[in-house]
Order: C-alpha cells, then sequence, then structure tokens
C-alpha cells in the first residue's frame, strides 16, 4: 500500500477544512523551527506519568522537527474538557482516548481517520478486535496504545489446600468452588461487585447486552438479560460467597479483602496488577492465578475491553497533524509499549510487544491469555454512559431494596432517554 501519498492527501485535505491554529500553544512555531504539539496524557500522574514523559523525550531525541508538550490531564476531566476544547477549535494535537469515547469524538468530526496514515503503519501488528473497537462507521479513529480487560484472578495457594487444581471454567462451578474453599480454609471462595462494568460478563455468558446496537433496542430487561442478572445476584448467596457490598467503598473493600488472602477470588482488572503484588497474599508473585471469567449458560465467556487508544485532533493544520501522526506511530510501537508495560504494568496491545522481559510478570502474561475473550463495545456514542443507571439499580437490587425485575425495569426506563431511538 502507498502509505505515504494516502497520508499526505488525507491531511492535506483536512487541513483546507481546519482553522490554521492547530493544538493549545501551538503559534510559538517558528517557520524554520520545529512544530510543537501537544499530547495530553490521561493516566495516571504519579505512578504512570513518568514513564511516559520518558518516552516523550525519546521522540524528540530522535525527532529533532518535532517538540511535544506534554500535559497531563486528569482522567475523570478529561473527556469533558477535550470536548469543550475541541468544539472551539482549541484541542490537543493528540489525546490519549478512552475506547469508549472513540464514537461521540467521531461522530462530533473531532477525531482524524487515521487509516492510510503513519499512526497506522503497523495496523496488521495490532490486535484485531482492539483495531474494531478503534473504528467508526468503518473508519479507524485511534491507534490502541494500552488495553485492559476483566479476569477471574486467583490466590492459588487457597485453591491447593482446598484441593481444586485449576480455575472454574463457569459460574457454577465457582459457586461449588467458593463452599469447597469455605470448607477447607475458612476463607470465602468468591467476592462478587455490584458495578455494573464488572456485572457486564454475566451478560455476555447469556449471549445478550445492554443493548442490541445494530438492531436498535434495548435488551437490559429481556429475558436472557434476567437470566445474566439472576446469576449475578446468586453469586452474592451461598457458602463461599461473599454478601453484596454496597457501599460507596465497596471496590476498595474487594480488593484488600484479595490481596491480604481474605478471599480466594475475584474478577478484576489489570490495572490493579501492582496493588496485587504489594497485598500480603502475593509477596510471591507465582501465587497470582488469573483465567477467563466464567461462562454463562451458553458456554460462552467473555469480558467487556477497556484502555486507551492515542487519537489525532481533525482541527489541527496539516504540519501539526503530520507531526501527531509521527508521534502516535512512535509512542504506540512494539519498543515503546514493552517499555511501557515494564514500567507500569499494562497490557501492550500488539502481539509483537509482548517480549520475554515483559512477560516475565506473571501478571501481565496472564491477562495477556485472557484478552481473546474481550468482547470490543458496539461503536455507539452513548454507549458508556448505559452504565451509570445499571450502576444506579444494581445496588439496589443486591442490597434486596428492589425486586430483580423493578431494578431492571427501572434500568430500561433511565435507557431509554439516553438512546431515545431504540425501541424496548
Amino acid at each position: 500500500m502507498r502509505r505515504g501519498i494516502a497520508a499526505t492527501a488525507l491531511v492535506a485535505s483536512l487541513a483546507l477544512a481546519a482553522t490554521a491554529c492547530g493544538g493549545s500553544d501551538d503559534s510559538g512555531d517558528s517557520a524554520d523551527g520545529p512544530v510543537t504539539i501537544t499530547w495530553w496524557d490521561t493516566s495516571n500522574a504519579t505512578n504512570e506519568a513518568p514513564t511516559y514523559q520518558a518516552l516523550v523525550k525519546e521522540f524528540e531525541a530522535a525527532n529533532k522537527d518535532v517538540k511535544v508538550k506534554y500535559v497531563n490531564v486528569p482522567f475523570d476531566q478529561a473527556q469533558n474538557k477535550f470536548d469543550t476544547a475541541a468544539g472551539s477549535k482549541g484541542a490537543p494535537d493528540v489525546l490519549r482516548s478512552e475506547v469508549g469515547w472513540t464514537p461521540a469524538f467521531a461522530r462530533k468530526g473531532f477525531f482524524l481517520p487515521l487509516d492510510g496514515t503513519e499512526a497506522l503503519a503497523d495496523q496488521a501488528k495490532f490486535k484485531p478486535n482492539l483495531i474494531e473497537q478503534a473504528k467508526y462507521e468503518g473508519k479507524t479513529y485511534g491507534v490502541p496504545f494500552v488495553t485492559d480487560t476483566l479476569a477471574l484472578v486467583y490466590n492459588k495457594a487457597l485453591f491447593a489446600k482446598a484441593g481444586l487444581t485449576e480455575a472454574p471454567k463457569s459460574w457454577d462451578d465457582l459457586k461449588k468452588a467458593a463452599a469447597t474453599i469455605k470448607d477447607k480454609t475458612g476463607v470465602d471462595g468468591y467476592w462478587g461487585s455490584t458495578q455494573a462494568y464488572y456485572a457486564q460478563s454475566f451478560l455476555y455468558g447469556e449471549g445478550t447486552d445492554t443493548v442490541d446496537a445494530e438492531g436498535k433496542k434495548i435488551t437490559v430487561n429481556s429475558a436472557e438479560a434476567k437470566k445474566a442478572y439472576g446469576t449475578w445476584l446468586g453469586m452474592f448467596d451461598g457458602k463461599g460467597l461473599h454478601k453484596a457490598d454496597t457501599t460507596a467503598d465497596a471496590y476498595a473493600h474487594i480488593q484488600d479483602a484479595f490481596v491480604n488472602g481474605k478471599v480466594a477470588a475475584i474478577v478484576q482488572g489489570p490495572w490493579e496488577i501492582t496493588n496485587f503484588y504489594k497485598g500480603s497474599a502475593f509477596t510471591d508473585k507465582s501465587n497470582l492465578g488469573i483465567a477467563t471469567v466464567p461462562a454463562g449458560s451458553t458456554g460462552e465467556a467473555g469480558a467487556p475491553t477497556g484502555g486507551h487508544n492515542l487519537s489525532v485532533y481533525a482541527g489541527s493544520d496539516a504540519a501539526h497533524q503530520k507531526a501527531a501522526l509521527k508521534f502516535v506511530n512512535f509512542m504506540t510501537s512494539a519498543k515503546s509499549q514493552a517499555a511501557v508495560a515494564q514500567k507500569n504494568s499494562t497490557l501492550p496491545t500488539r502481539d509483537d510487544a509482548y517480549t520475554a522481559e515483559v512477560k516475565a510478570d506473571p501478571g501481565i502474561a496472564g491477562y495477556q491469555t485472557v484478552l481473546s475473550a474481550a468482547q470490543p463495545r458496539p461503536a455507539l456514542p452513548e454507549y458508556s454512559s448505559l452504565w451509570g443507571p445499571l450502576d444506579t439499580e444494581l445496588p439496589k437490587i443486591a442490597g434486596g431494596k428492589v425486586s430483580l425485575d423493578k431494578g431492571l425495569s427501572n434500568a430500561e426506563t433511565a435507557i431509554a432517554k439516553l438512546v431515545p431511538d431504540f425501541s424496548k
């Protein structure tokens, strides 16, 4: 493919409609000096950002014609900040964008299509499901940077003490294992979450989702969804199954119990890898077991795909877009991703970044094995917001304040307001 010609033509054509000023603070560029692009990084400022800042310096050293203005933007503020900035043509040239933001920003014309550009020169190297999740209406608007999904993480020593030699394959198997672990060790076998994101796997296990995006139908209150959430609810009641925690600190309570050996298994994501190792149960890192989330009655297992892409602002001029594309290519290269994985314990998005050094971390190696079961989110701009009504109703259901039927009906009503063109 003649990538260079395609990239130049794309950038040039977009530049005609773009404003002369690119990302923030670009006006200082001189005619014969380097182009300055702005990157909004939404990673953790303390634990992750230093690794990215070091890579920025490495990029600048190898590309004297480009300077990168690094800005760390708190993740919980970044979506709204970018939305506001892009609407006024003052957005950064590159954004570390949560995968769920892609459809909305692409629909508004804020993200540059990257197909055929330098940014996606290595497209074949990336995991196909992650490229798919970066698409909207057939075009690719982000390069996968880091990825994540949920897995069943378990304490191998407690499982072995209970005579269990492998991870449960289904939710029914997990129930039985939890009872055995309780009998043999005195410790609860499993502690589930009431958050909608963590309950998503139960929907996949019944072959359904919150909505049918293609069919424009709300399915959160369907027979399949009721079965899924019924299974989810049943994981809070039984021998070795910890009761639902509906407090504001539930996440911290579950995590603390697991890392300190007070519960044998939970469902969790790779963003907690470094924190697993800080607990008393995992001073020996090899004690951490990682398996695909249990399957539902259909025999299928899956978990939502999370993570971040690097996206380029469509409102920047041609020079800044060209520099941004080169920067994105560098930051998402196998070498850069391997460096990030080793420093930050995050999951690369391309197989050639899983080097022997990267896979020496059992957490990363373990999560790599479950990525094939990760389910891309539908290319629906409103999709990420659909978990909001469920985050309101699921704790009420788990806490016995409303019935399952009533809670799902309430969620359906609230979701209908978010996607008013969808039928029930």
